[in-house]
């Protein structure tokens, strides 16, 4: 199968569910999202027998720009967590009354295909094109479906769009250098650049502020709690699941191996920078009342620690990175799904006003747990796999770093164990609370299997992306 149709059912789904009508427009918008799970599995089956996906055709003449498009394991990987995730958010919303259904589905099936083209971009300037689009809609989902009011959540969602706006066009002055240098935009013309330290050095930080505010990375991240509370459910899930692994994956595809002198000279005042996030985000998160920002602050913690990995510029750091990637994809969004069904039935978002929930509501609380042990990194768990890869990483840089940023595990350990303890267990509320319906259990369902499958036999995505990273290494070094 050709790379391309994926892009084109994603956009083709967009452009249906939009003209759809109000009333059907879910159902398109889940029709096309689960075709496009089940093309990006055919891709990697054909991948794993050898077949060659990549797509390449001149687009612009001068300058020298292709729609090129590069199916490796490691672009499928993410690929494939955005597939999986997007019908899953689709399924999350079903039955919700929301107005203007068709352009809200629109949209976020659109931020889908947008998203899937930046993993899959080999040319610099398509790949920043994608990399734009993406923030359109994620703006217009917060902005108009957010909670709050309308003003409150624009100042927060203008803050959001023009902070992340202004950090990518460091990074598109930083490719238009390299086009300078390379006379192209291609992804292996850019990696093959003999740069000076001095070049290197400023393509890095260009590339860098893009990055550290998409993550977020210590301080760059004074966006992310806000925006998370006022946007819609869907809307955190997008950013939070699937978005910020954009500049995750880009570190390790884009940056490290175009600027990897730079990145050696800088990476101690980095790796010191995503602990101090993890540190950071742990401690406020213990402060928190509202659960969305708690959430937000948890994952802040746990974001840092990836950036971190990846930044070792080992094969152990990079794999964990990428593992950890997927499963903080999918066990955000289940997190922030169980919150927004503790807000469905409570009409509150404030962790003081609940209690006694697995009382009456066993199996939300039995899939609320599960999650809750992924998050700390439970042995069993995927995130155990990616934590451990990623510590291990650190440890092969400097020792301290791994028992600085182990942290996270006792700090994660600690308040989200009390969390779970105030909002399931204790007296009862006096509001009652009904236990999951056949929707709900699906999305929580799918989460929590791929959590505990994926943790107890990660070897099908540890081989999917291993030759990727081995590759990218070796232009690090």
């Amino acid at each position: 199968m050709n790379i391309t149709i994926l892009l084109l059912t994603l956009l083709i789904g967009a452009l249906a569910t939009y003209f759809s009508g109000k009333k059907s427009a879910a159902k398109v918008a889940l029709s096309f999202a689960v075709i496009a799970f089940i093309e990006t599995f055919v891709l990697i089956c054909q991948h794993n027998s050898g077949f060659n996906a990549d797509y390449s055709v001149e687009w612009i003449a001068n300058p020298n720009i292709h729609i090129a498009l590069k199916a490796d394991g490691l672009a499928l990987a993410l690929v494939l967590l955005n597939t999986l995730l997007t019908p899953l958010i689709i399924l999350s919303a079903w039955g919700k009354h929301i107005e203007k259904t068709n352009i809200f589905y629109a949209l976020v099936m659109f931020m889908c295909f947008a998203m899937t083209g930046t993993f899959l971009a080999s040319d610099g300037f398509l790949y920043y094109v994608f990399w734009e689009l993406a923030l359109i809609p994620i703006y217009f989902i917060a902005l108009l479906w957010g909670n709050d009011t309308f003003e409150a959540r624009k100042k927060t969602v203008f803050k959001f769009f023009i902070y992340t706006f202004a950090g990518s066009l460091f990074m598109l002055v930083g490719f238009i250098y390299l086009y300078q240098k390379a006379g192209s935009f291609m992804l292996y013309d850019l990696y093959n650049l003999n740069l000076s330290s001095k070049e290197q050095y400023w393509i890095f930080l260009s590339f860098f502020i893009a990055y550290a505010i998409k993550i977020p990375i210590f301080p760059f991240h004074t966006w992310q709690a806000s925006t998370y509370e006022k946007a819609p459910t869907i809307g955190t899930m997008l950013l939070s699941g699937i978005m910020l692994k954009m500049g995750l994956y880009s570190i390790i595809r884009w940056q490290l191996p175009i600027a990897s002198d730079a990145a050696r000279e800088l990476m101690p005042t980095i790796l010191v920078l995503c602990i101090i996030g993890v540190i950071y985000g742990s401690i406020v998160a213990l402060k928190q009342v509202n659960i969305k920002r708690f959430f937000a602050y948890s994952s802040l913690a746990h974001v840092g620690l990836i950036a971190a990995g990846a930044y070792t510029l080992t094969t152990d750091g990079l794999r964990g990175a990428v593992l950890q990637m997927i499963a903080h994809g999918l066990v955000i969004v289940g997190l922030f799904f169980t919150a927004e069904i503790l807000y469905k039935r409570y009409n509150t978002r404030l962790i003081s006003e609940m209690g006694g929930i697995r009382q009456q509501a066993p199996k939300f609380a039995s899939a609320f747990m599960i999650l809750v042990f992924a998050s700390i990194g439970l042995p069993g768990t995927f995130s155990f796999i990616g934590e451990f890869n990623l510590l291990y990483g650190l440890s092969q840089v400097n020792l301290w770093y791994a028992l600085f940023g182990g942290t996270t595990i006792i700090l994660g350990a600690f308040y989200m164990l009390r969390m779970y303890q105030k909002t399931m267990l204790g007296e009862t509320n006096s509001k009652p609370f009904a236990d999951i319906d056949k929707t709900e259990g699906i999305v929580l369902g799918v989460i929590v299997i791929c959590v505990i499958f994926l943790g107890i036999y990660p070897k099908p995505l540890t081989e999917l992306i291993t030759p990727s990273l081995v590759e990218i290494v070796s232009y690090i070094k």
